[in-house]
C-alpha cells in the first residue's frame, strides 16, 4: 500500500504535491518523495519519514517546476531503507521519474529480462524500479527524439504485456508531461481531476479522490483498469485503453481499511460502504443471537467507527467511545516486526474504564490481520472490568497472503489461517467472535456501484485473479518477507538517497 500523486499546473506544484501527500499519509508512513520538473531539469527530494519530516522549507525551495509527482510508501516489496524511497529516476530516454502503488507478481522474471535481454541494471530490491526500467526500455525502443502521446501509450501497452500484479503508476517525462496508468484488473485505485485557474485548467492524478479535494480539484473520474492518461506539460489531456483484456476487480481491503472514508473509489463512496458493513454486522448478530446481551458497542479507532455506529443504531444498543487514540502512533499491522507492533498497541490506545465496567461489550474493528492488536485490546477491556467481551470484524477472516501491494505476505502470521472463527475468538480471548460474511461485504460495495463484476478478495478466499500465483510463489514471498526476514534486512540499511534534493540534470 502506497500513495501516489501527479500534477500538471500553470505554476510551481511543490506545495500542491506536499498537501496531497499529507492527506495520503495513511497509505504509507515509512518514506516520502517528490520529483518536480522545470524545462528539461528534474528536482528530487526523498527520504524515510512522514511527509512533514521529509520536506522542509529548504527542500521545498529547490523543488521547482509546473509539473511533478509524489509518493508515500511503506515497505512491501523491498526493505524499509531510504534507498527504496520513491520516486525512482532514469536518465534515458528523455529522463523519467516514476512512483508506484502496488506489487508486481513476476518481478523475479522481469529482473532477469532486464539484465539479460534489455541490458539494464536494477539497483534496489524494489519492483517499482523494475517497472520504471521496463517503461523506459519500451519508450527507448520507439526511438523518437520527441515522443507523442500515442508513442507513450504504445510503451504502456508493452508494460501491460510484460507485467502482472496490481499496480497504479504515475511517471513524469522531462519536458513532455505526466503519464499514469492502472493494471488491467484495476486492483489498486487511481483517479484524476481538474481545477480552473485564471491561466487555464490544471490536472491531478492520485490514489484517492481526497487528494484532489484538499487542493480544490474536481474529480473527473477513475482511471479505468488497463487505461493510461497522458497530460502534456502544456495541459493537453489524452486517455487510451492500453490493455488487451481489462476488467475491473478492485481490492476489497481498500474499502474495509486502506482508503480514507472521505474518498470515492470506483464510484463507491467509502464512508457509505462502511456504514453498510455495520448494518450487515447487525443483521448477522440478530441471525446468530437474536436474544443477545450486548450492553454497549465500542469501536477500535479509527477506521471501524463508521461501521460500529451503524451496527449500534440498527441493534438499538448504546454506542460509546471506549478508547482514546494517540494519533502520533502509526498503523500497527503494517509496522515491520511483531515486537514493534506489540509495543505500539498500548501506546496507541488508552481505555476509558467507565465504558467497560460491569458491561457486556461488543468491540468492533475493521479487520483482524495478525491479531496482535485485537488480543491486547480484549485484555484491556477485561482489565477495565467488562463482564464479557465480544469482538466483531467488519471484514471477513483474513486467511491468505496478499500479493498485490499490502504487507500481509506471510500466511504463518495471519491469525485466522487454519483456524475457525471460534478458534480465533479463543486465541484473542474474546467470548464471541463475529466476522462479516464475504458475500455481505461484496453486497455493501455493489450497493454503491452495481456495475462491478468482481473483486480482488484474495486475502479472504485465496483466489488470485492474476492467475499466476501458486504455492511455490507464496512460499517464496513468505521466506523473503516474513517478520524474521524483515528483521534481518534492516541491518544492511544504507542512506545513499537520504538527501537527493540537489538538481538532477
Amino acid at each position: 500500500m502506497c500513495g501516489i500523486v501527479g500534477i500538471v499546473a500553470k505554476s510551481n506544484v511543490n506545495q500542491t504535491i506536499f498537501d496531497a501527500l499529507t492527506v495520503l499519509q495513511h497509505r504509507g508512513q515509512d518514506a516520502g518523495g517528490m520529483v518536480t520538473c522545470e524545462a528539461d531539469r528534474f528536482f528530487m527530494r526523498k527520504d524515510n519519514g512522514l511527509v512533514n519530516e521529509v520536506f522542509r522549507t529548504r527542500h521545498m525551495k529547490r523543488l521547482l517546476g509546473n509539473m511533478g509527482i509524489g509518493h508515500v510508501r511503506y515497505p512491501t516489496a523491498g526493505s524499509s531503507s531510504s534507498a527504496e524511497a520513491q520516486p525512482f529516476y532514469v536518465n534515458a530516454p528523455y529522463g523519467i521519474a516514476l512512483a508506484h502503488n502496488g506489487n508486481l507478481t513476476n518481478t523475479a522474471d522481469l529482473r532477469e529480462q532486464m539484465r539479460k535481454e534489455n541490458l539494464r541494471h536494477i539497483n534496489t530490491t524494489s519492483d517499482s524500479e523494475v517497472l520504471l526500467n521496463i517503461l523506459a526500455h519500451e519508450l527507448q525502443q520507439i526511438g523518437k527524439l520527441v515522443p507523442t502521446a500515442d508513442d507513450i501509450f504504445t510503451a504502456v501497452k508493452a508494460v501491460h504485456k510484460r507485467c502482472t500484479g496490481g499496480y497504479a503508476v504515475v511517471a513524469v517525462i522531462t519536458g513532455y508531461g505526466i503519464v499514469a496508468f492502472r493494471d488491467p484488473h484495476g486492483i489498486r485505485p487511481l483517479v484524476y481531476g481538474q481545477r480552473e485557474t485564471a491561466d487555464g485548467l490544471e490536472y491531478m492524478v492520485a490514489s484517492e479522490s481526497v487528494a484532489l479535494d484538499i487542493s480544490g480539484f474536481t474529480l473527473v473520474r477513475d482511471i479505468e483498469p488497463g487505461e493510461a492518461i497522458f497530460i502534456s506539460q502544456e495541459g493537453e489531456v489524452r486517455t487510451l485503453q492500453c490493455a488487451e483484456s481489462a476488467q475491473l476487480h478492485p481490492c476489497l481491503f481498500e474499502y474495509v481499511y486502506l482508503a480514507r472514508p472521505d474518498s470515492i473509489i470506483d464510484e463507491i463512496n467509502v464512508y457509505k460502504s462502511r456504514m453498510r458493513m455495520g448494518v450487515k454486522l447487525a443483521e448477522k448478530v440478530v441471525r446468530e443471537r437474536p436474544d443477545h446481551d450486548i450492553d454497549v458497542i465500542i469501536p477500535i479507532p479509527d477506521t471501524s467507527r463508521t461501521s460500529a455506529l451503524e451496527m449500534a443504531h440498527h441493534l438499538g444498543v448504546k454506542f460509546r467511545e471506549g478508547f482514546i487514540k494517540n494519533r502520533y502512533i502509526g498503523r500497527t499491522f503494517i509496522m515491520p516486526g511483531q515486537t514493534q507492533r506489540a509495543k505500539s498497541v498500548r501506546r496507541k490506545l488508552n481505555p476509558i474504564e467507565l465504558e467497560f465496567k460491569d458491561r457486556v461489550v461488543m468491540l468492533v474493528d475493521d479487520s483482524i490481520v495478525r491479531g496482535t492488536t485485537s488480543k491486547q485490546i480484549v485484555q484491556m477491556a477485561r482489565q477495565m472490568g467488562a463482564k464479557k467481551v465480544y469482538f466483531a470484524s467488519a471484514a471477513p477472516a483474513v486467511r491468505y497472503p496478499n500479493v498485490y501491494g499490502i504487507d500481509m505476505p506471510s500466511v504463518t502470521e495471519l491469525i485466522a489461517h487454519g483456524r475457525t472463527d471460534d478458534e480465533v475468538g479463543e486465541e484473542i480471548g474474546a467470548d464471541w467472535m463475529l466476522y462479516q460474511d464475504l458475500d455481505d461485504l461484496k453486497d455493501c460495495l455493489l450497493a454503491g456501484n452495481s456495475s462491478l463484476k468482481g473483486f480482488d478478495a484474495s486475502v479472504f478466499d485465496g483466489q488470485y485473479i492474476t492467475g499466476d500465483i501458486d504455492d511455490a510463489y507464496l512460499q517464496r514471498i513468505d521466506d523473503e518477507r516474513n517478520d524474521s526476514a524483515k528483521g534481518g534486512s534492516k541491518k544492511s540499511t544504507t542512506n545513499q538517497n537520504a538527501d537527493l534534493h540537489a538538481t538532477i540534470s
